[in-house]
C-alpha cells in the first residue's frame, strides 16, 4: 500500500491550470467530488492516490480511537451519530414492557451505567467459571463446552451453525468450523520472526493480567495464561490458514453421524446435537485437520487444562461487559498494541454498538425509517439493472471464453437476487427477554442465545433467499454465493458512496463500482465455482478454468509485488478475490457509465471531465490514514487489499484510466497493455 509521493513535474492535460483559474467554480453539487479532497501538487501519473485523496488525508487526520481512519469510517462515525439519536430519544421513555423499545432502552442504558458494572466487576462471569468447576469428565466437558457456547459464555473448540449446503443450495444443513483461537490468525502462534514472538509474550502477559483481574492470585494467573497459550499454540498447529479457508471444497466434507463417530471418537455428536436441539443425519466438517487434533486433545490433553481454557474463553469474551479495569486491559492489547489505537471509543459509541450488535435489525428498521427516502432505492435499481446489462456485455465479449461457459455465466448473472436498501420482512425478537434487573452480560447472553437458536432453527429446512446477511445500517456490501444474492444495505448509500445530487459520473464511478464490484465476485475465483443456483459445482470447461487461472495469477503475481511495510510484502493470493472483484468493477461501472451517457455526454466539472470525475470518485472512496501495527495485522487477516492499493494497485490494469489522465510510458505506475490483467 505505500507507494510514495512523487511531486509533480509536468501535467500536461490541463486539470492543474483549470482548478486554479479564478473563474473556475470551486463547488458543484453535481460534480460530486470535492477539491479540498484532492492534492494537486501531486502528479496523477505518478501517484494517483495522492493525487486524488492526498487532501483528505490531511484534513481528516488518524483520530485516536482507531487503527485506520477512511470513508468507510467517516461513514460509520455518522451513523453512530445517528442510531445514538434514534436510541437515546427511546431510552429516556417509559416503555411497554416487552416491546422492542423496551429492549433496546434498557440495553443501551445498561450498557452506559458503569457504576453498576465497576461494582460488579467480575462478579457476572462467577456462575459460568462455577458450572467449568463442576466438569468431572472429558464427556462433562463436551457437554458444559457446548451449553455454554451455545449460550455464548464461551467460544468452544469449534463452531457450529446452520447454514447452506453448498452442494444443495436449497436447504440449511449443520457446519463446522475451526475455532478455539483468541488471537486473529494462526501466524501469531506458529511464525518464528521476532514479531511474532513479541506478540505472543505480550499476549501471554495479557492472559496473566486478565486472569488476575477476575480473582486468580499471581501463581494461578501465571500458570493459566502458559496452559492457554499452549493449548491455542496446539490448535493453531492443525488450523487452516486464510489462504486454505478460500477453498470451498476443501472446507466441504459431509459425513454421517456414523462417519463421524468413526473419523472423532472422542466427540459425542448425537450429544452435541442434541444440547443444540437439531435432528440431522449428517454435518459438514469444514476444517478436517483441526477436528482431528480437537478429538485428540479430549484424548490426551488434561481436564483440568481445557477447563482452564473455558475459563479463559469467558474471560475474554466477557470483557466488554464487565468492569472498567478488565475492559482497559482487554483494549490495551488488543486495540492499542495489536492495532496502535490510542484510546477507546467514548463509553455512548460502546453502547451504540452493544444495541447495534444485539438488537441490529430492530435497530436498523427505525434507521431506514428515517434516513432511507425511496428516491434513493429506485436509483439504486436503475444502477444495478445497468451494471447487470454492461457485465453480461463484458462476459459475452471475452475471447478467451467459450460461448458454453458464457451462456451458463449471463444465466447465472439473470439469476442474481438483488437486495438493496432494507428487507421485505423484519426479524422478530418477541422470544427475547431483556431484563433491566439482570446484569448487562447475562442480558448479553440471552442474546447470544436467541441468535443460537434462531440459528440453528434453520437446520434442514429450506432456505429463505429474501433473509438478509446484513443489518440495514451496515457501512457496507456483500455477495453471497450459496444464494447467488447481492446486497447493499442503506448504510453504505450515502457520500462518497452515492449521492443522489450528483451526477452520473460521480455515482458511477463510487457506487456503481461498489454495485460491480459485488457482482464480479460471482466471478471471483470464489465466487466462480458456483452455479446460478448457488451450488459448489463446476460449470466451467476446462479450458476456460485453465484459462481463467492463468489471468488471476497475473493479478496474484502483481500484487505480491507490493511493499506494504519494510520487509512485507502484500498477499496477493489472499486478496485475489477482492482484487479480482476491484479490477471487474471498475471495468463494469465504466462502460455502464459510458452507455448511460453516451447520448447525453456530460460536460467537465471543476476543471474534471466525466471520466476524471469517475475515477476520482472511485479513488475518493478508499481514501484513508492508517498506523503501522494496523497494516502489518489487516495483511494477515484482511482479505482486502489496503486502501492506497485498491487505487494504485487498481487503477493501472484499467485502460480506460490511462486515456482520461494522459498516463504515459513515463509514469512508473504504468503496465504495458500486454502484461495487464484482462478477466472481466
Amino acid at each position: 500500500m505505500k507507494i510514495k509521493t512523487i511531486l509533480l513535474c509536468t501535467f500536461a492535460f490541463g486539470v492543474i491550470s483549470a482548478c486554479s483559474n479564478k473563474k473556475e467554480k470551486t463547488e458543484d453539487p453535481s460534480a460530486g467530488i470535492k477539491l479540498e479532497n484532492l492534492d494537486t501538487s501531486v502528479d496523477p501519473s505518478q501517484n494517483f492516490y495522492k493525487f486524488a485523496c492526498g487532501g483528505w488525508m490531511k484534513n481528516n487526520p488518524l483520530k485516536p480511537e482507531y487503527g485506520r481512519y477512511g470513508s468507510f469510517d467517516a461513514i460509520g462515525e455518522n451513523n453512530k451519530i445517528r442510531l445514538k439519536g434514534l436510541i437515546e430519544e427511546i431510552s429516556t421513555l417509559e416503555n411497554d414492557p416487552g416491546s422492542i423499545a423496551q429492549k433496546i432502552a434498557d440495553l443501551y442504558n445498561e450498557s452506559m451505567d458503569s457504576t453498576t458494572r465497576n461494582k460488579e466487576s467480575y462478579k457476572p462471569i462467577i456462575p459460568i467459571f462455577n458450572k467449568i468447576d463442576k466438569i468431572k469428565s472429558k464427556k462433562d466437558f463436551v457437554k458444559t463446552s457446548i451449553e455454554l457456547q451455545k449460550q455464548g459464555a464461551v467460544s468452544g473448540l469449534f463452531y457450529l451453525y446452520a447454514d447452506v449446503d453448498d452442494k444443495n443450495s436449497s436447504k440449511n444443513i449443520i457446519k463446522t468450523s475451526q475455532g478455539g483461537l483468541s488471537l486473529d490468525s494462526k501466524d501469531y502462534y506458529v511464525n518464528d520472526d521476532q514479531k511474532s514472538k513479541d506478540i505472543r509474550a505480550k499476549y501471554l502477559q495479557h492472559i496473566t493480567n486478565m486472569f488476575a483481574l477476575c480473582g486468580f492470585n499471581k501463581a494461578e494467573s501465571q500458570k493459566n495464561a502458559n496452559t492457554v497459550l499452549n493449548i491455542e499454540t496446539r490448535i493453531a498447529k492443525s488450523s487452516s490458514s486464510k489462504l486454505e479457508l478460500r477453498d470451498p471444497y476443501a472446507n466441504y466434507n459431509l459425513m454421517t453421524l456414523a462417519e463421524l463417530k468413526k473419523f472423532t471418537p472422542n466427540i459425542d455428536w448425537k450429544l452435541i446435537l442434541n444440547i443444540l436441539n437439531v435432528n440431522v443425519k449428517e454435518l459438514s466438517v469444514s476444517q478436517k485437520k483441526q477436528m482431528e487434533e480437537v478429538n485428540n486433545l479430549l484424548a490426551n490433553e488434561k481436564l483440568s487444562n481445557l477447563k482452564t481454557l473455558l475459563k479463559w474463553q469467558a474471560i475474554d469474551g466477557s470483557s466488554s461487559l464487565l468492569s472498567d479495569d478488565i475492559y482497559n486491559e482487554s483494549f490495551d492489547f488488543n486495540s492499542r498494541y495489536m492495532q496502535g489505537k490510542e484510546v477507546a471509543p467514548a463509553r455512548w459509541k460502546r453502547g451504540v454498538t452493544m444495541v447495534n450488535h444485539g438488537l441490529g435489525m430492530a435497530v436498523g428498521k427505525m434507521y431506514v425509517e428515517k434516513y432511507f427516502p425511496a428516491p434513493a432505492k429506485e436509483r439504486m435499481l436503475e444502477l444495478v439493472h445497468n451494471l447487470q446489462k454492461s457485465l453480461a456485455q463484458r462476459i459475452n465479449d471475452q475471447e478467451w471464453m467459450s460461448n458454453e461457459t458464457k451462456k451458463k455465466a449471463i444465466e447465472k448473472l439473470n439469476s442474481y437476487y438483488i437486495k438493496i436498501g432494507y428487507p421485505d420482512k423484519w426479524k422478530d425478537y418477541s422470544d427475547l427477554a431483556i431484563n433491566k434487573d439482570y446484569s448487562l452480560y447475562d442480558n448479553m447472553l440471552k442474546i447470544s442465545e436467541f441468535e443460537s437458536n434462531y440459528n440453528l432453527a434453520k437446520a434442514g429446512k429450506d432456505v429463505d433467499k429474501t433473509e438478509w446477511g446484513m443489518t440495514p445500517q451496515t457501512v457496507n456490501a456483500y455477495y453471497n454465493p450459496t444464494t447467488n444474492e447481492v446486497c447493499f444495505p442503506a448504510g453504505i448509500l450515502q457520500y462518497p458512496f452515492f449521492d443522489m445530487n450528483a451526477d452520473d459520473a460521480f455515482n458511477y464511478g463510487a457506487i456503481g463500482v461498489v454495485i460491480g464490484h459485488e457482482m464480479t465476485h460471482g466471478f471471483d475465483d470464489q465466487g466462480s465455482l458456483y452455479d446460478k443456483d448457488g451450488n459448489l459445482n463446476e460449470w466451467w470447461t476446462k479450458d476456460d478454468r485453465t484459462n481463467f487461472k492463468a489471468r488471476t495469477k497475473v493479478m496474484a503475481d502483481y500484487f505480491n509485488n507490493f511493499i506494504v511495510a519494510p520487509d512485507v510484502h502484500a498477499n496477493g493470493e489472499f486478496t485475489l478475490g477482492e482484487n479480482i472483484a476491484d479490477h471487474g468493477g471498475l471495468g463494469v461501472a465504466f462502460q455502464a457509465f459510458e452507455t448511460a451517457t453516451k447520448n447525453n455526454p456530460l460536460p467537465k466539472k471543476l476543471g474534471f471531465t466525466p471520466e476524471q470525475r469517475f475515477f476520482l470518485a472511485y479513488a475518493n472512496v478508499w481514501a484513508n490514514n492508517i498506523r503501522p501495527k494496523e497494516i502489518l495485522k489487516r495483511t494477515k487477516i484482511d482479505p482486502h487489499s489496503l486502501g492506497e492499493l485498491r487505487v494504485n494497485g487498481a487503477l493501472p490494469q484499467v485502460a480506460p484510466w490511462y486515456a482520461a489522465f494522459n498516463v504515459t510510458k513515463k509514469s512508473p505506475m504504468y503496465i504495458t497493455p500486454k502484461d495487464r490483467v484482462h478477466v472481466w
